[in-house]
């Protein structure tokens, strides 16, 4: 019996270590690891940031966690992640399961293509989105305005407001229409889009990615699978229109891009991505700028001074019109800032064994860009903690931008979107902040600047009311 116990015991000890994952030789530091767990009890998984910065404090710039059995090495501070985000480092990876099928994202699709095949250059080609478009979706969103509030101080929330201007636009680039907000499509579009980004926000995401057995239990994240069935249904619909009138070398949009290794389904999905990355992250961002720009309102009422001294006599503003408005820049360029939109970017992977920082990471690691000890780094920024367009401006109040600057990452694969986010900022910004006053309202109480954490930071909603300015 003694003896049985004994080797009992022995199994379940050679089973532990076995199952416990081992650093690799010269392989950045971190806390202690579990059997099968890794560190996932080490983060607080509805927002780990805090958690990062404290494991930051203890292992140094470059430290390394197990989500599960699988390695990672946690990146922050500008000289790391300039170091690491530098051409040929690393490239990124960042797949998703649905249903049990696997699809390549426009990350992967880049680096498949080398940015050569015709469906990526349809979609880079930003300036076939004309100022003109983007503007127009601002009227529709005036229109909203209008309709909801009629000017008569009525108190409104902006999140579906924001949510369905950014979807238009995007509707723009991918199907090569614009769409009334009370359409069934971009309503769908819109809300699945919600629904998504809320189950890829919430915890579940993370042991999702970590454990891979989990996959097909009926858990809530498989809530959003049917989201993206719905999308995907949509834009195939859209898709079978597009076949119709397809004229072969003339595309009108990413739906008519041709390229014969490029599948139908990489194609749909592709699209949903688009859809929904474009949306979340400039709504998220402009519902951030107008948070603080009604609560900080001497900074609002500055913008509009440059704004009306620069547009004076123009019917409307036009993407050029930022090199005369260097304040406005200031401020747009805070709030892209403060409101860490991706905060621990698009998971990336070492594409061959290499050093960083004086430590040997293998090919395949996984590496997470903690870009919020980047945004926020002191040394970097003369107002690291505070909302202050001052961290873009010279002492002769010229706008300047600091390499710390990095809210689309870094390196060769900065996000594609880059292009396309600032110039919808700017003009929906600049659009607005012309014609219209926003006011936080007084019987609301104070303002909560606590984001939501996700993939995408999320403000918490939030109320205002809008005057007519003209």
């Amino acid at each position: 019996m003694f003896l049985s116990l004994v080797l009992l015991g022995l199994c379940i000890c050679f089973i532990i270590l076995h199952l416990t994952p081992r650093r690799p030789k010269n392989f950045p530091p971190g806390p202690p690891v579990l059997p099968i767990l890794g560190n996932i009890l080490h983060l607080n998984l509805k927002n780990p940031l805090e958690d990062f910065e404290k494991l930051r404090k203890s292992y140094g710039n470059v430290y390394s966690l197990f989500l599960g059995p699988r390695p990672s090495v946690v990146i922050n501070g500008v000289k790391a992640m300039k170091e690491a985000m530098r051409p040929g480092k690393t490239v990124p990876r960042f797949t998703a399961q649905s249903g049990g099928k696997r699809f390549c994202t426009l990350c992967n699709i880049v680096l498949e293509h080398r940015r050569k095949s015709a469906v990526l250059q349809m979609f880079l080609q930003w300036k076939q989105l004309t100022d003109c478009d983007v503007l127009c979706s601002c009227t529709m969103l005036f229109c909203a305005i209008v309709s909801n509030i009629s000017f008569t101080g009525k108190t409104l929330t902006p999140q579906i407001m924001f949510h369905n201007v950014a979807s238009n636009i995007m509707c723009q680039v991918v199907f090569g229409t614009r769409y009334e907000y009370d359409d069934e499509f971009i309503t769908t579009i819109v809300q699945s889009a919600i629904e998504i980004t809320k189950a890829a926000n919430g915890p579940w995401t993370t042991l999702y990615s970590s454990f891979p057995w989990i996959r097909k239990l009926p858990l809530p994240f498989n809530k959003s699978f049917k989201a993206v069935k719905r999308c995907s249904d949509l834009v195939l619909q859209s898709l079978n229109e597009h076949k119709k009138t397809r004229v072969p070398g003339e595309p009108r949009d990413f739906l008519d891009s041709e390229d014969s290794t490029f599948s139908e389904d990489k194609l749909i999905f592709t699209a949903i991505d688009l859809m929904i990355a474009g949306t979340d992250t400039t709504s998220n961002t402009l519902l951030t700028a107008f948070l603080y720009l009604i609560n900080h309102p001497h900074i609002q009422e500055r913008c509009q001074q440059e704004i009306d001294r620069v547009l004076e006599g123009k019917d409307q503003v036009c993407f050029d019109d930022r090199h005369q408005m260097p304040y406005v820049q200031a401020v747009i360029h805070e709030v892209q800032r403060i409101a860490n939109t991706v905060p621990l970017s698009v998971f990336h992977c070492t594409t061959k064994d290499t050093e960083l920082a004086g430590y040997s990471i293998p090919k395949g690691t996984r590496i997470i860009q903690n870009l919020t000890t980047v945004l926020k780094e002191e040394g970097q920024w003369k107002y690291p903690h505070e909302f202050n367009p001052g961290n873009f401006l010279n002492d002769q109040g010229e706008f300047v931008k600091p390499d710390a600057f990095m809210p689309f990452s870094a390196g060769p694969r900065v996000c594609l979107g880059e292009g396309l986010a600032r110039m919808e900022l700017f003009l929906i910004m600049v659009t607005l902040l012309r014609k219209f006053k926003f006011i936080w309202p007084e019987d609301t109480g104070e303002p909560d600047y606590t984001p939501v954490f996700g993939i995408t930071m999320t403000p918490k909603p939030y109320p205002m009311k809008v005057q007519h300015r003209l």
